[in-house]
C-alpha cells in the first residue's frame, strides 16, 4: 500500500560515484503520471488512485475508455494502473506525480514483465544438470523419470517440466534509487530491472 508511478524502461548504463566505484543502473522514465480516478473505501471498498500513463490520441481509444475519461475530465492514456494507499483524500482527478517523488538512496520495487523466450527445455527453464555428454550416452538434456509407474503412476502437480519461459510479471524488491533528475523524468536505479527496452514497469515507494 504505497504510491509510484508508472515507467518506460529505456536501457542500462553506469555511473561514477564520489568514490570512482563503477555503479551499474537501469534507466527508467517515469511520469508524469496523471491521477485519473480516486477510489475511496466509502464508494468502492478500498482507497486507491489509478493513474494514467503516455498520453494517447482519442481515435485510438475505445468507447468504454473514452467514456471513462471524460467522466473523469482527463486526456486519453495508453496505460492504466492503480496504487493501493492508506488515504487519497489530498489527491484530485488531473493531479500530475512527478518522478520528484522519489530520492537518491530510496529504496524501491520495481514490477515488470520478463522477457519472453517461447517454449524451453528443463535445461534452460528450471537449471537441470542433464546427463552425461559422451561415452555413448543417449540422456543429454531431456527431463528423466517424471512419474514411476507403480507409485504414485502419475506426475505430480507442479512438477518441473519444458514449458513456455519468460513473459511473465516480475518484483524485484528493495532496489536503490541512484539518481532522479527531474527535469528529463528519469530515475535511475541500482542494477537491473524485469523488462525488455522500452517495456512498462511500475516503481513502488516502500
Amino acid at each position: 500500500m504505497s504510491l509510484g508511478l508508472i515507467g518506460r524502461k529505456l536501457g542500462v548504463s553506469q555511473v561514477f560515484a564520489d568514490n570512482g566505484e563503477v555503479i551499474p543502473v537501469t534507466v527508467i522514465e517515469a511520469g508524469p503520471c496523471v491521477v485519473v480516478q480516486k477510489k475511496t473505501q466509502n464508494k468502492d471498498g478500498y482507497n486507491a488512485l489509478q493513474v494514467g500513463f503516455l498520453e494517447r490520441e482519442e481515435k485510438k481509444t475505445n468507447r468504454p475508455l473514452k467514456g471513462h475519461f471524460a467522466k473523469e475530465g482527463t486526456k486519453a492514456f495508453a496505460v492504466l494502473k492503480e496504487f493501493t494507499l492508506p488515504d487519497v483524500e489530498g489527491y484530485q482527478s488531473g493531479q500530475e506525480i512527478k518522478v520528484d517523488i522519489f530520492s537518491a538512496g530510496e529504496l524501491v520495487d520495481v514490477i515488470g514483465t520478463s522477457k519472453g523466450k517461447g517454449f524451453a527445455g528443463g535445461v534452460k527453464r528450471w537449471g537441470f544438470r542433464g546427463g552425461p555428454a559422451t561415452h555413448g550416452s543417449m540422456f543429454h538434456r531431456a527431463p528423466g523419470s517424471v512419474g514411476a509407474s507403480a507409485y504414485p503412476s502419475r506426475v505430480l502437480k507442479g512438477k518441473r517440466l519444458p514449458g513456455h519461459l519468460g513473459n511473465a510479471q516480475v518484483t524485484v524488491k528493495n532496489l536503490q534509487v541512484v539518481d532522479v533528475r527531474s527535469e528529463r523524468n528519469l530515475i535511475l536505479i541500482k542494477g537491473a530491472v524485469p523488462g525488455a527496452r522500452r517495456s512498462i514497469v511500475l516503481i513502488k515507494k516502500q
